[in-house]
């Protein structure tokens, strides 16, 4: 047996435990060793039954005198009852609904007893502790009492006992037991980093070690020490791929686009509003890198309203001045239709055609409807200098005729695939540059290790002149002076959104928000709003009938919006003043900023309300921050602390293993890799390392951030 073996080559694991792994995602033997702890129950302290204290947690090793169930009279629970003795004193242990324990706790055992210590009339006793059955025997002393006993001996008792991400039917008990019996039989463990990299990093134990310090620690330093060089790893790897992804990126051939100072001038003249010294600079960052023979590769993120569309505009227009084509992919055909009358509109004085092409529509410069054939072959001929639309343009059918420049916006939205796929240009040996973009403020920490192979340009300000956003926490007493607020500010002609929360990312849980959603438009319109024009916005609507939504909301025929947390992070309603979300405290701090953002886009005051049932007082120090505080990247980095990097990119989404994930907010941690990274280029490479080569071979499969 090895790393990669099938997990059902164990011993005792059959079809039903399968699934249950299958849902831990555990198919190899390696899956189940790398399936780690994410905390230590704490068993160490090891005391005679008479020196034992009430609320104490403790481990005790006695011999069982009997063992009985019984069923309480009123509410028909089962009791387990226990008794047990060492030398010092006798002690009860008390479990509920574990019937099943007289076929293993029998008389005369010799045990440890792990857990809290309770009082009740009868004295001290156990409640529902863990137990490890050690032996029997006549003796008068356990098989291994004294001085010399050590943890290590027991799997489950007596010292730090792992405690797993677990399902049902599936223990931290059982996973402890078969990643023992793995660990004692397992031989291919074998380290991937450099030694030069671990010597020169402080990384004193091996892989092997690591893993049965992180299973089963003496103490809490071999725990710290076996994360460190497990987390030091899964860094490395995505460093060093991040930095081989780029290199492949640079060594291939872009068209250079020169600088048209005299048209860039004019284009910012002509702007009805000034540009912010962040926009200026990311502007000309991005016309540099054009210049280039080499592929531009840039991520620009920038706050809600913080005016990225305007300097992807001025590299378009740039482009389209040279006779080079630039494609706009937005994730929704909602966000490409408003990025396409932004765009005409601040590109109307410009002679650059400007398309709109998705699975629904096909437009031209903001004139009447064109047919799907037409507008392609205008694309493969070049007559279109700008084209905006979904995925959809990523379809064979689909040639531009000189493609130079790719837009993507919502990078985090967009699959490694689909970039992957608009890089490719099989009409010319030239590949096109690269611009993403993210209305995501993410901690540049985070930023430059998840996309270190991009460039990052940030858009710190937001345009001069916008009034601060003033937001609210809602308590449910105060919920009725708050829709009497909204109502007042529609009187006034402004309208709302309200938002209504998603839990989980699942298609039962969209549904489940959907429903909700539903319900709080029946609630709204009946009971609180009757007479106001509601709308419903969520994800399983069909296209049409979301542009009718958002249309009617836009051109001020419904006065409220109601919509699900997963639609439209980029939808422009300048009119809307108030943005209203229940149960705020079930979002993270970067995305209610982002659902902030939907308002304050005109001159008027703008209002935030964050309804929250929870009093948790966590709950409410987190708000607090966000009525505090409107800078989008001191949000993230606390978001960051709080929630972790999952917050920003899906844990389950990313394909980076959990300690992975959650060693990305150690900031220490990622600048000593980095270095480590640096070292290593210097002094070697990887072709050298077969086995670091076979990792990151696998980490490329593996990894998918959407």
């Amino acid at each position: 047996m090895d790393l990669n073996s099938p997990i059902q080559t164990i011993p005792g694991i059959g079809e039903k435990v399968l699934e249950k792994l299958d849902r831990l995602k555990i198919k190899k033997v390696s899956d189940l060793l790398f399936h780690l702890p994410f905390r230590y129950e704490d068993f160490s302290n090891i005391k005679n039954i008479f020196d034992l204290e009430a609320e104490e947690k403790a481990t005790v090793t006695a011999r069982v005198l009997n063992i009985g169930n019984k069923r309480t009279w009123k509410r028909k629970i089962i009791i387990t009852e226990a008794l047990l003795e060492d030398a010092s004193a006798p002690i009860r242990a008390v479990w509920f609904h574990q019937p099943y324990l007289l076929q293993t706790l029998k008389k005369g055992l010799w045990v440890n007893i792990s857990g809290k210590v309770s009082a009740d009339k009868m004295g001290l006793y156990f409640s529902n502790p863990v137990f490890e059955i050690l032996g029997s025997g006549e003796s008068e002393g356990p098989p291994f009492a004294g001085e010399g006993r050590s943890f290590g001996e027991t799997l489950h008792t007596a010292g730090l006992v792992a405690i797993y991400p677990e399902t049902a039917g599936l223990t931290s008990r059982w996973l402890r037991l078969k990643i023992k019996g793995l660990l004692d039989n397992i031989t291919n463990i074998t380290d991937f980093l450099p030694s030069f990299i671990t010597k020169e990093f402080g990384l004193l134990i091996n892989l092997d070690q690591a893993l049965r310090q992180i299973h089963f620690p003496k103490n809490l330093s071999e725990a710290a020490a076996a994360k460190k060089l497990l987390a030091f790893q899964d860094i490395f790897l995505l460093q060093l791929f991040v930095h081989n992804e780029k290199q492949k990126i640079k060594s291939k051939l872009a068209s250079p686009i020169s600088i048209d100072l005299s048209l860039v001038k004019k284009f910012i003249a002509a702007l009805p509003f000034h540009l912010t010294d962040s926009q200026k600079i990311a502007a000309w960052q991005i016309l540099k890198d054009l210049e280039n023979t080499s592929p531009m590769n840039r991520i620009l993120v920038g706050d809600v309203g913080s005016g990225k569309t305007v300097v992807a505009a001025i590299a378009a227009a740039n482009a389209a001045s040279q006779k080079y084509q630039t494609a706009l992919l937005a994730p929704t055909e909602i966000l490409a239709i408003q990025h396409f009358k932004t765009l005409s509109q601040i590109l109307k004085n410009f002679p650059a055609e400007i398309a709109l092409l998705t699975s629904a529509y096909a437009k031209l410069n903001g004139r009447e409807n064109i047919s799907k054939p037409n507008l392609i072959k205008k694309i493969s001929t070049c007559e279109v200098a700008i084209v905006i639309g979904t995925h959809a343009l990523i379809q064979k059918n689909i040639k531009f005729g000189n493609l130079a420049l790719v837009v993507v916006d919502e990078q985090h939205r967009f699959g490694v695939d689909q970039r992957a796929a608009l890089l490719k240009n099989p009409q010319h040996s030239a590949v096109p540059h690269l611009l993403s973009m993210s209305a995501t403020p993410i901690p540049r920490t985070l930023a430059l290790t998840l996309y270190g192979d991009l460039d990052l340009s940030i858009l710190k300000e937001l345009p001069k002149g916008r009034k601060k956003i003033i937001t609210k926490i809602v308590a449910p007493v105060n919920r009725a002076k708050a829709y009497e607020f909204i109502e007042n500010q529609i009187k006034r002609g402004r309208q709302a959104f309200v938002i209504c929360p998603l839990i989980e990312v699942s298609e039962a849980a969209i549904m489940s928000e959907i429903k909700a959603a539903a319900a709080e438009y029946k609630k709204l319109s009946e009971k609180i709003f009757p007479h106001l024009k509601i709308g419903l916005l969520h994800g399983k609507l069909k296209p049409a009938e979301k542009e009718a939504v958002m249309k009617n909301f836009k051109d001020k025929k419904t006065d409220i919006l109601v919509s699900t947390s997963v639609v439209e992070v980029g939808i422009d309603i300048p009119n809307a003043s108030v943005m209203m979300i229940e149960g705020a405290d079930r979002f993270g701090l970067s995305q209610l900023h982002q659902f902030r953002g939907r308002v304050g886009r005109a001159d008027h005051q703008s209002f935030c309300f964050l309804f929250t049932e929870s009093p948790a007082q966590a709950t409410s120090h987190r708000l607090k921050m966000l009525v505090e505080s409107e800078d989008g990247f001191k949000l993230a980095e606390q978001d960051l602390k709080i929630r972790g990097p999952g917050q920003f990119f899906g844990a389950e989404q990313s394909g980076l293993p959990d300690l992975a994930m959650e060693s990305l907010k150690d900031t220490k941690l990622i600048e000593e890799v980095q270095q480590a990274v640096k070292l290593f280029l210097e002094k070697s490479k990887t072709e050298n390392h077969p086995l670091l080569k076979q990792k990151l071979a696998e980490f490329k499969r593996d990894i998918h951030w959407e």
